[in-house]
């Protein structure tokens, strides 16, 4: 299809409420004309973690000037739009109900098309938004809510390789971080912790290396380190500032090993399939140590490495958009009555992933 597209992008499946407009015409670069990101961590902070009542009110009463706000930055109205895009899943229910209810009226209002879009479809095509990537391709989604390989052949066909049975890595930070004292988000403060700390000092396990396969399990480092703590806190009353550098590095390090061993296996698996690229997107892959043993891994097995943008990476109403303009252009219709998921696998045929993070449902 080679008419200019442009779409308005809603997305609300956690604790983020974003709106963009992205543009695409023929052959082109697409363009991301605007992306607000308005999030939630304050309101959740004093909690540990995301609040679903919460994060729902909070999008009911944010995401009109949100949307408002990505439709002025783009310097274009909702009459130059050709589509809206929405979240239809999975995540937080109430969120994404706010996302998909503010769209319809908006779509109805105005005339336009709505199309529903998976938000892990979101981001495993953002490769193609940011570096037009061809498929097939291999794509590692590593979040808060979700952990999986996924190999993208179409803008509707996905196949899963395996993937996190209960939590997701970006969960086992902010569980870790909480474990130690530190602010949330936990991601980043454990990385700035593990970066002065000794990873070789505490050794903890590398769940699941030693079965076939793909899936991966975090919950077991996360009671790990509570397991080393505790027995620190025996031995001298509290824990020093290393030592909590010291459990960080040691943490992370077991993180970053098991994800570029199941990477490297991942590799391997769709070897005849010929990945044109290992990608990874999720806001776990703006950790440096991790991201560092992702390119060590796909440059042994001669495969181009891509992580999208950071902005890109987390959740964001861009890539929301991109996938319904990848939907359109591939002839995929949407009936009109769809309703909000709060479980949605990208792989029909894949069985169903355990577990439920405090992130979002598994899928």
């Amino acid at each position: 299809m080679d008419r200019t597209l442009t779409f308005l992008g809603i997305e609300t499946s956690c604790d983020d409420t974003a709106a963009a407009v992205v543009r695409a015409s023929g052959a082109a670069r697409p363009e991301i004309l605007s992306s607000e990101v308005l999030g939630q961590t304050a309101l959740h902070e004093a909690f540990g973690g995301v609040v679903p009542e919460i994060a729902a009110r909070a999008h009911a009463e944010r995401l009109d000037g949100v949307v408002e706000a990505a439709l002025s930055a783009s310097g274009i109205g909702l009459d130059r739009i050709d589509a809206i895009a929405v979240t239809a899943g999975p995540g937080l229910i109430g969120g994404v109900l706010s996302g998909v209810m503010l769209a319809r009226g908006l779509a109805a209002a105005r005339g336009l098309p709505l199309v529903p879009v998976n938000h892990l479809a979101g981001h495993a095509l953002t490769p193609r938004l940011t570096d037009k990537v061809e498929f097939p391709y291999l794509m590692l989604l590593v979040s808060g809510g979700h952990c999986q390989f996924l190999m993208v052949k179409g803008a509707d066909s996905f196949q899963r390789l395996g993937g996190t049975i209960d939590d997701a890595p970006g969960e086992a930070f902010d569980k870790t971080a909480k474990l130690l004292g530190l602010p949330q988000p936990g991601g980043p403060s454990v990385e700035a912790e593990a970066a002065l700390g000794d990873p070789q000092r505490f050794r903890f396990p590398r769940p699941l290396l030693d079965r076939e396969g793909c899936d991966m399990s975090f919950s077991g480092l996360k009671t790990a380190l509570l397991r080393a703590r505790d027995a620190l806190v025996a031995e001298k009353g509290g824990i020093a500032v290393q030592d909590r550098r010291d459990l960080c590095a040691g943490f992370q390090q077991a993180v970053a090993e098991v994800l570029a061993i199941k990477t490297a296996r991942a590799i391997a698996t769709v070897a005849d399939l010929r990945p044109t690229t290992l990608a990874v997107a999720g806001g776990v892959a703006a950790n440096r140590a991790i991201r560092a043993c992702l390119e060590t891994v796909s440059a042994k097995a001669g495969l181009p490495f891509l992580a999208p943008p950071l902005r890109l990476c987390t959740d964001n109403a861009a890539m929301i958009a991109w996938a319904g303009i990848e939907r359109v252009r591939a002839g995929l219709t949407d009936a009109p009555d769809f309703i909000a998921r709060p479980r949605w696998p990208l792989d029909q045929a894949a069985p169903a992933l355990l577990g439920s993070g405090k992130k979002g449902a598994k899928a």
